[in-house]
């Protein structure tokens, strides 16, 4: 795996490209993040054409789960995941990225 980048990080790096001021910056992806939020809540799949999809889906609920720290067998009640598949264009920069492990 790679490096993790925070927010803090991404919006130092858009402003480094923009020269618009942090706290716009700041503010603008808090508001992407909490409308993504509010749609995948309400059901909605958030397409990002050449990026990706955000969509919910149905977890089966299972019966016989085991709590890993307990060893107890637990039931695991059908819950929403989220899920996302990258666009074609993320899929093919990606896959020409070279390993850097």
């Amino acid at each position: 795996m790679g490096k993790k980048i925070t927010k803090a990080d991404l919006v130092e790096q858009i402003y480094q490209s923009t020269n618009l001021p942090k706290s716009n910056i700041s503010l603008i992806t808090d508001n992407l993040l909490a409308e993504i939020k509010n749609a995948l809540c309400d059901g909605c799949t958030i397409e990002l054409r050449k990026f990706g999809t955000f969509e919910l889906r149905l977890r089966k609920g299972r019966e016989n789960s085991r709590n890993p720290k307990t060893g107890k067998t637990v039931k695991v009640e059908p819950h929403n995941v989220v899920v996302f598949r990258s666009g074609k264009e993320l899929k093919e920069k990606i896959w020409n990225t070279k390993n850097t492990k």
